[in-house]
């Protein structure tokens, strides 16, 4: 006999407790609700799809980079919902940072998450094209 773990369903305050996470700069609180096998797709990259990042250690490590980068980074005014069955979740927020030349990036975006028994195995971020803010 084999026994199973029975995972609770995501809910849109896991994801609002996500992004507070991120706003801490708390690896460990982000990467809570993400499975092992998690596959990140980012906002910008060499594919048409931004990059590809396979792994919830590889993706962590990404995640740490932009914090590195960025030390001010914000997903800021963030808001979460989950479909009625729970698969597909999406994140809409602004990001805010400082760049390493000393501009500012804010922009809209939104994540769009496929969640399967109770973890996010798929993220896809999205955000807005625009230039660079001048430095204040």
């Amino acid at each position: 006999m084999t026994a199973t773990t029975t995972r609770r369903a995501l809910t849109a305050a896991d994801l609002k407790a996500t992004f507070d996470a991120f706003n801490r700069h708390d690896i460990d609180g982000v990467m809570t609700h993400f499975a092992d096998d998690c596959v990140f797709f980012t906002v910008a990259g060499e594919h048409e799809y931004g990059n590809r990042i396979e792994g919830k250690a590889a993706i962590a490590k990404a995640f740490e980079g932009v914090w590195t980068t960025m030390p001010d980074v914000q997903w800021a005014d963030h808001s979460h919902f989950l479909s009625e069955d729970g698969s597909r979740g999406v994140s809409q927020w602004t990001f805010r940072a400082t760049n390493p030349d000393g501009t500012r990036t804010e922009v809209q975006g939104v994540d769009l998450f496929r969640i399967k028994d109770g973890q996010i195995v798929e993220k896809q971020a999205i955000r807005k094209q625009r230039p660079a803010v001048p430095a204040k």
